[in-house]
């Protein structure tokens, strides 16, 4: 991590407060041991016991990518339980996600729900957040795919979601000026109130207070992590799916959807000079998978080639039903933040430092 995080603090020693956090708050406290299993596995008793029955005993999103797809297979074959599996077709899948998806599937004979989203309605809120001019673009597939989850799990009456949401790939979070919060309806509905073009009937739509609260409380809907439990390495997870599976890799995180490619990949490092694998790599490098030295080799080449680019450039800009000049003029445009919208910040700063003070979350969000 870097000063494109405009926010972050170093001490007297050089060391940035993304490590302080992780040596200080999330290392003490992550078990992925004896102990973790011994959580994990009650945990897992408990979702067989009120599954009893019932066709499925939890929920589990597989968008394709690694960290989703290793959980399935964790659910399955190492702790037994019987996972519906449900993914959110956006419009954005690549081949690969496609594949892996089914391979998993097939595979270990599980049930596969899904979602595709409308995608007249997906493709005018993405070209607001365009317009917009924001850097977090991926809010309206981002957004999808949780509201989605829950609003599914809470109509249907499922109590355990899984998530692959973990410390191992994920203990340094990406600062909210390079991605802000997709729960923000607020924000989300006051972008697509000015540059929207179509009203959202069938979109999925789920605020924060709405999953955090009331799915929680009011409908019992409970997030398991299972991921910080069990000892998860990134690359032996990848390899042990390929294996098993015949899983393909993705070049790099959250590549699993092409609009996420072009977006991480392109769009946000060239045009605001945010590059999110430099979290990604943090993230490996504090947890032992990645040489420090070989990141910030890796840092120093673009993620994938100009030619590739070239043909995402246009690919987007064909899908979205604009040419492709429309969308360089967009690149052109002013920029703008999370900041220059309405948004419920103050509130999920408040429930951020209560979750911190109980001890509930430990990575670093601003």
């Amino acid at each position: 991590m870097d000063t494109s995080d405009s926010q972050i603090r170093f001490d007297d020693n050089g060391r940035c407060e993304y490590c302080e956090n992780y040596y200080s708050n999330i290392l003490p406290n992550w078990h992925a041991d004896e102990r973790g299993e011994r959580e994990i596995m009650s945990q897992v008793e408990q979702i067989k016991k009120d599954g009893i029955g019932k066709d499925f005993d939890c929920l589990i999103g597989l968008s394709g990518g690694v960290d989703s797809s290793y959980l399935v297979y964790l659910a399955k074959e190492k702790f037994g339980l019987r996972p519906l599996l449900y993914h959110v077709d956006a419009g954005w899948n690549s081949q690969e996600a496609v594949n892996n998806i089914e391979k998993l599937v097939d595979g270990l004979g599980l049930d596969l729900y899904t979602e595709v989203v409308d995608w007249p309605e997906m493709r005018d809120l993405q070209l607001a957040f365009f317009k917009a001019g924001v850097p977090h673009l991926d809010t309206p597939q981002d957004h999808a795919f949780f509201a989605g989850l829950y609003n599914f799990a809470a109509k249907n009456k499922v109590k355990y979601i899984l998530t692959g949401a973990n410390y191992s790939t994920e203990c340094v979070r990406e600062p909210l000026e390079w991605h802000y919060h997709a729960s923000d309806l607020m924000q989300l509905r006051d972008i697509h109130r000015k540059f929207g073009k179509r009203p959202l009937k069938k979109f999925p739509l789920a605020g924060i207070l709405k999953f955090k609260l009331f799915y929680r409380f009011v409908k019992g809907v409970r997030v398991v992590k299972p991921l910080n439990s069990v000892p998860y390495r990134k690359e032996a997870a990848m390899q042990e799916l390929v294996d098993r599976y015949g899983w393909q890799r993705y070049p790099h995180k959250h590549y699993e959807s092409r609009f996420t490619r072009f977006y991480e990949g392109y769009w946000l490092r060239t045009r605001f000079g945010y590059d999110k694998r430099r979290a990604h790599f943090s993230s490996l490098i504090l947890t032992g998978q990645l040489a420090r030295d070989e990141a910030l080799e890796r840092i120093e080449k673009a993620p994938y080639s100009d030619e590739q680019v070239r043909q995402d450039f246009d690919y987007i800009a064909t899908k979205l039903g604009i040419e492709s000049a429309e969308l360089q003029a967009m690149f052109e445009a002013p920029k703008h933040t999370y900041r220059d919208y309405r948004n419920i910040m103050p509130v999920m700063s408040l429930g951020a430092w209560v979750l911190r003070t109980l001890g509930i979350q430990r990575a670093i969000i601003r």
